[in-house]
């Protein structure tokens, strides 16, 4: 390792003469201590120097061990941590490897620690990668408590800042303030919770070391200021804890071993040691327990100060207390805005209120800052959408931000609507608080749904991003600043706080569609024969998609409900569901039959505003045949992306696009030329990843091209995790797989042979034929429970019987697995022998005694 690694270049060595070796700097430093203990001198200076000595031999013999295989760093921990090495104490270290160890590695390892154990030290080593600390070893307190003291010795220095950035979290905070609380209070229950012992043990008795360090730890973890503001001055518990070290001192040289208890027999040479005076040894011992007693008051006191007054660490400056969230430092917070909505998150998140302090310094600050100052980057921009997730509490907070003034400050958009009351007898709240009440109402649906209104919530639950409807609702009235038509005017002034957010096209597209459309839906149920065929057909063509269907029914019910408490009655629920099922049904039962018309606008305004590298006739050659809910459910970007992943596709090629999307999902999209199994090969594939399908599309034009589009959640993370290789990997297997050149079974196998147990069936299984809905296809509907590998076997058994899979619409719904396929038998609807023969299969397969079941089951009985 190169010295600016290190944490401090440098071995033990004589001044101006060659490396000591480490056993003689060593016994030198061990010498020294002893005369300065000896001397009643060896406090937190001395101990300091102690430790740099340690820290120069551990440096020498790191350098001189065969290098690793990977960055590596050596971390003091505990005691030795913060400089406090006593002369019996355990050295206590962390061995941090970056990555999993290699044999090179474990020889670093011996050629590191055995000469340090050969020196006669007790080592307390721990050896980690760096990736062991995404997750908090909660059942291990003591070795949490002595990573807050880690410091870098040797080695890489930003692998040790790489640690401090995954350990040091809130939620890590918070649990070891409440460990250390458990720890103490068990130790004091040792020694019955007093002070006054005769015999006190230095480092555990009440008022001891430990106090001490638990004072400070606690007020680093929490609120450093905490302190300064108790009732004992600083330097009065800077000198306790040096008179504390210079009697163990003492104790370690007396005992020859890590002994920390002052008896009877050590009180007098400790006394004697400490240079106390007094004629006889009674008076001298009577004096230095004097003094013991007063700094173990102390340091008792402040504990007990630091314990009640520290607030619970829940937030980056952010802390939970009796009075509620509250800022830590308010004059670093007042300068951070983009800081303040987390403020108001964690009082949901944790049940709580925001304190009176905090936004008394929000009230004081919020005019100085522009809306953009709130959300700088996109971490602060990903929390607001986060933050307007429908739960328990968020009409409350968002409230509490209007009255203090800060959303309005975040989006002065909706400055024009405060107070704001349109006289049409209509309304019975102002302009502001029916947009906050819809936001209430929809909370509600998600949380504590009311009787009557169970399937309406139920559909909450559906939504990919509910955050969008929350941003939808809170600026879908803005407009009503003006008397004419409100809708237009706010969806020009959403486009203006999207704009500001960076909010991705779909994201935008969806925002903009239910702002504009906010009306529509009650239209249509309460003014329209919705009888009419044709009536839900136009219905369902402007929607599009059924997400955008369950966007706008939800948010038409919130919104009449939020005019007044009489608004939305009974028959108007029943109007509206019964619009929603047959809209619903509208667009799931004839997804396929309407194909993109090359007139039709919206293609107009795709191809108007393509990128430079994509001529008109590539996009419309590649839209030619697809179905036109593919351009709703695309979005512009997606379909240039798209065009640009079917150029030059052969026979054997496999186009692959794996991108993340939020909350830990990915998308994955493929681009092919038709073939067998194509569809089921590729849901074995993430399948065998361990990854779960949420959604999927699957589409093929007159000309074989196949589109398929997946989104799936990958719970194994194991995409993230392997940032560089995974995504490659997976397109490698997946290419494979698809070329005939990887067995999909056997990759299954594997995987479910490593399920601890298979489930238990909750559902039996149902499987529904439709020849009537769609003009071109027959429809078949599987409910069954989700397992691994479900859809890459009911594709392969539907292949098998000769058909061909046109579409798919796959939906999980916590356990059950409910997939829609649109399906041809050599290009014509399936006669009833056909369902008749696919229909028994299928049922076989779900009971799972079908042999493309049991192909890949059978490696488990044998």
């Amino acid at each position: 390792m190169s010295d600016s690694q290190a944490g401090t270049s440098g071995a033990a060595s004589a001044p101006g003469g060659p490396a000591v070796p480490p056993a003689a700097a060593f016994d030198a430093a061990r010498h020294e201590f002893r005369e300065t203990a000896n001397a009643g001198l060896a406090g937190r200076a001395a101990l300091g120097r102690y430790a740099e000595r340690v820290d120069a031999i551990i440096r020498q013999l790191f350098t001189a061990a065969l290098p690793a295989a990977q960055p590596v760093s050596a971390i003091a921990l505990g005691g030795y941590g913060r400089r406090q090495l006593c002369l019996y104490s355990d050295i206590d270290l962390l061995v941090l490897f970056e990555g999993p160890m290699q044999p090179r590695d474990e020889e670093f390892l011996r050629g590191f620690l055995n000469p340090l154990w050969d020196l006669g030290v007790v080592v307390g080593q721990q050896v980690r990668e760096l990736a062991d600390f995404d997750t908090l070893e909660v059942d291990n307190p003591e070795y949490l408590l002595a990573l807050v003291d880690a410091r870098p010795i040797a080695g890489d220095r930003s692998l040790f800042e790489r640690f401090l950035t995954a350990f040091h979290t809130p939620a890590a905070h918070a649990h070891i303030v409440a460990s250390l609380t458990d720890l103490m209070a068990t130790r004091h229950a040792r020694f019955n919770d007093t002070v006054y012992q005769l015999e006190p043990d230095v480092k555990e008795s009440p008022g001891g070391l430990r106090d001490l360090t638990a004072a400070r730890t606690i007020a680093a973890l929490t609120d450093p200021s905490l302190l300064t503001r108790g009732p004992v001055d600083v330097a009065r518990l800077d000198e306790a804890e040096d008179h504390l070290l210079r009697i163990r001192a003492v104790l370690h040289v007396e005992a020859r071993r890590n002994h920390n208890v002052l008896t009877y027999e050590l009180q007098e040479k400790t006394a004697e040691r400490l240079g106390y005076p007094g004629a006889h040894a009674r008076q001298r011992v009577e004096r230095m327990m004097s003094d013991y007693f007063r700094h173990a008051r102390t340091a008792n006191r402040s504990l007990a100060w630091v314990h009640t007054a520290a607030p619970i660490p829940v937030g980056s400056n952010i802390g939970r207390s009796e009075r509620g969230i509250r800022f830590i430092d308010p004059v670093k917070a007042a300068q951070q805005p983009e800081t303040w909505l987390r403020l108001f998150d964690a009082a949901i998140e944790h049940e709580s209120v925001v304190s009176d302090a905090a936004l008394a310094t929000i009230r004081q600050n919020a005019s100085r800052y522009g809306a953009e100052d709130f959300f700088p980057h996109a971490k602060a921009r990903n929390e607001l959408l986060q933050f307007l997730r429908p739960r328990a509490g968020l009409y409350t907070q968002l409230s509490e931000m209007h009255e203090c003034g800060l959303l309005t400050q975040m989006f002065p958009e909706f400055e024009a609507i405060s107070w704001r009351v349109v006289r049409d007898f209509y309304h019975k709240y102002t302009v502001d608080e029916h947009t906050l009440l819809t936001i209430r109402n929809f909370e509600r649906l998600a949380t504590a749904c009311p009787a009557g209104r169970e399937r309406f919530g139920s559909l909450v639950h559906e939504l990919a991003h509910p955050e969008l409807l929350v941003l939808s609702l809170l600026f879908h009235d803005v407009g009503k600043w003006r008397e004419d038509d409100h809708a237009s005017e706010s969806v020009r002034m959403a486009d203006q706080m999207m704009t500001r957010l960076r909010l991705a096209p779909e994201q935008r597209e969806t925002v903009q569609f239910l702002i504009k459309n906010h009306l529509r839906m009650s239209r249509v149920a309460f003014h329209r024969d919705t009888e009419d065929p044709e009536i839900v057909r136009q219905f369902a063509a402007l929607l599009g998609i059924e997400e955008r269907l369950k966007l706008l029914c939800l948010m038409t019910v919130v919104d009449i409900e939020a005019v007044s408490p009489e608004t939305l009655t009974p028959w108007k629920e029943e109007l509206l569901w019964r619009l929603y099922v047959d809209t619903y049904n509208e667009l799931t039962l004839s997804y396929a039959d309407e194909l993109i018309d090359q007139r039709q606008s919206n293609l107009s305004e795709l191809l108007e505003n393509r990128p430079d590298d994509l001529t008109e006739v590539a996009i419309t050659g590649f839209l030619e045949g697809l179905p036109q809910r593919y351009l709703q459910l695309a979005g512009r970007d997606a379909i240039y992306a798209h065009v640009r992943l079917s150029r030059n596709i052969a026979r054997d090629d496999v186009h692959v696009k794996l991108e993340p999307k939020a909350e830990g999902n990915w998308e994955l999209t493929v681009v092919s030329l038709d073939r067998p199994y194509l569809f089921s090969n590729v849901c074995g594939v993430i399948s065998s990843f361990g990854m779960d399908i949420l959604r999927g599309h699957a589409m093929t034009t007159p000309g074989g091209m196949v589109l398929d589009m997946f989104q799936f959640v990958d719970r194994e993370r194991y995409l993230e995790l392997n940032p560089d290789e995974g995504p490659e990997r997976f397109a490698e297997v997946l290419r494979g797989v698809i070329g005939g050149r990887q067995d999909v079974t056997e990759r299954l196998r594997r995987r479910e042979a490593g399920v601890l147990h298979r489930a238990v069936a909750r559902h039996t299984p149902m499987v529904h034929f439709d020849n009537q809905s769609s003009r071109r296809y027959t429809i078949l509907e599987i409910n069954a429970d989700d397992a691994l590998g479900l859809l890459y076997r009911i594709s392969r058994i539907i292949s098998k019987n000769g058909c061909d899979v046109d579409l798919v619409l796959i939906s999980t719904e916590g356990r059950k697995a409910i997939d829609v396929f649109h399906i041809t038998r050599a290009g014509a609807k399936l006669s009833s022998d056909t369902q008749q023969a696919l229909r028994a299969d299928l049922l076989r397969m779900l009971g799972g005694s079908d042999e493309a079941d049991q192909e890949y089951r059978s490696a488990q009985q044998g």
